[in-house]
């Protein structure tokens, strides 16, 4: 039998290794991590238990600030700052399903009294939603934190009552070893088994992982390849289960003619801003943009060139991606008719520098080799395409695949509702989760309004990976029929014990 692979910690700075970590988890291990989970799914069945989980987590986490920041800068060069606003976010999102968990309305409860009168007769009906079982959460590389062992996916199934195995990212082993200790410390502080949270690493075991009979659903952040394939691994088990995967996304803007000639500065150097923030890293990166020809375009192009070319040089995630995105732009660049006004591309061994890329919008208008790029290209790049008319914007929105986000730029007279601005905001919904005007879609605030998710390739449901309704995901409707009183979960009987939120006979109470 061969030894187990190590798992090393990388220094993006350098590409060198670091430390050894852990090894990656044979089959037999990820059964073993599994099914560990899988024995504790009774102890999360109490409401306030799971509360008292998701808070004490967020202290624990916010008390190893320094630690977990130092870990996670270590292994992405996302830099101090940046690390400490995700930790202030994964914190915020544990404690924000928290009190979803304490005021329970997640769980739908709907009670029909028997009613002979009807036509058909109603018996008794008494409806809430129950947890899936395990959730496999496949941790992204981009966010070290907020999207993957403390993160969402799995603060959001924790709070559904539901145990998790985490897959680790390989950019950050010691970020995600370090991060779930400090989960399965808060589950043992508030008298839970360890195993309600488990770790698993290797590209063996996630394969594994969304196979086993006893995980009941998944959730995966990463690359539309990546998560393509357990997607289609997850539909082609004996018993499917559901795969909530965000893929990829272009998150297209479009800046109409009127809001160019009004502030077409403020919008390149806004687009500037956005489109390098985090080293063109965030999954909400504004990568491709239609913007009008003629002198107010220009302009929004001189202060673009102006913001991007006053960026420095930097890390990426791993050197992987870097590969990746210095040949992503460079097989860009050379279709015929695209320019670079700042070229992208490596800024040095390590480094990447950011750009843009300008083509004729009417070049996208229909199928072709130009179709690379309606194509997400990780790392700081956007694709500027210039319109001619209102007719172009629409040829090539139609051609868009979907996205997480879609950016409208108004005039203050569209603003106003002069204009075709409700069209084109009627055009954008098609193909977003989230629609924003005059904004920039780099920065997903933690609400209960919000909505992290799109058509397919941005995800794979229909379901938010962030906001409170993420909990939605891992829950499933369960009705009772005339049930006796002593025999019914406590939230369904009729003196409602735990003061839950529930609609009876269609009434709120």
């Amino acid at each position: 039998m061969s030894a187990a692979a190590p798992v090393w910690s990388v220094d993006p700075r350098t590409g060198k290794p670091r430390e050894e970590v852990a090894v990656e988890a044979t089959p037999e291990e990820v059964d073993q991590a599994v099914r560990a989970a899988w024995a504790t799914r009774g102890a999360l069945a109490d409401l306030s238990v799971r509360a008292v989980l998701l808070r004490t987590a967020a202290d624990l986490l916010d008390a190893s600030a320094d630690h977990v920041v130092e870990a996670a800068d270590a292994e992405t060069a996302l830099g101090p700052v940046r690390l400490r606003g995700e930790l202030a976010r994964t914190t915020a999102q544990l404690r924000a399903f928290a009190e979803a968990v304490e005021e329970g309305a997640f769980l739908d409860i709907r009670i029909d009294h028997a009613d002979a009168s009807r036509t058909p007769p109603w018996p008794d009906l008494r409806r809430i939603k129950v947890p899936l079982g395990v959730v496999a959460v496949y941790s992204a590389s981009n966010f070290p934190l907020a999207f993957s062992v403390p993160g969402g996916d799995t603060a959001s199934a924790l709070a559904a009552g539901c145990p998790v195995v985490v897959k680790a990212h390989p950019d950050h082993p010691a970020t995600s070893e370090l991060c779930v200790s400090l989960l399965r410390r808060a589950a043992a502080r508030v008298g839970l088994p360890e195993d309600v949270v488990v770790l698993v690493h290797g590209f063996t075991a996630g394969v594994e992982l969304v196979r086993h009979p006893l995980v009941s659903a998944a959730g995966f952040t990463g690359s539309v390849r990546g998560g393509r394939a357990l997607f289609d691994a997850a539909a082609a088990r004996p018993a499917p289960i559901p795969f909530h995967g965000e893929l990829g996304s272009l998150n297209p803007v479009v800046v109409t003619a009127a809001a160019a000639e009004e502030r077409g500065e403020q919008i390149g150097a806004g687009l500037g801003a956005s489109m390098t923030l985090g080293v063109g890293q965030f999954c909400t990166k504004p990568g491709f943009v239609l913007a009008p020809r003629g002198e107010a375009g220009d302009a929004l192009l001189k202060a673009l060139t102006a913001a991007v070319s006053d960026t420095d040089a930097n890390v990426m995630l791993d050197h992987r991606m870097r590969d990746a995105f210095v040949a992503g732009v460079s097989e860009r660049a050379a279709l015929p008719g695209v320019e670079a006004p700042v070229t992208p591309g490596a800024g040095g061994e390590h480094t990447v520098s950011g750009g843009f890329l300008t083509v004729p919008a009417a070049l996208l208008a229909e199928e072709g080799e130009h179709d690379l790029l309606l194509e997400e290209c990780f790392g700081p790049v956007t694709v500027v395409a210039r319109y001619a008319d209102e007719a172009e914007i629409g040829a090539v929105l139609s051609r868009l695949p979907g996205n997480l986000t879609a950016t409208l730029q108004l005039s203050s007279a569209e603003a106003r509702g002069e204009g075709s601005g409700d069209q084109l905001l009627a055009e954008l919904t098609h193909l977003a989760g989230r629609v924003l005007v005059d904004g920039w879609p780099t920065g997903v605030a933690v609400a209960p309004a919000q909505h992290h998710g799109g058509p397919y390739p941005a995800s794979t449901s229909t379901s938010t990976s962030v906001g409170a309704t993420a909990v939605e995901r891992w829950l499933r409707p369960v009705t009772y029929q005339s049930t006796p009183q002593a025999l019914l979960p406590p939230e369904l009987r009729d003196d409602n014990p735990l003061g839950l939120p529930r609609r009876v006979n269609g009434t709120p109470g």
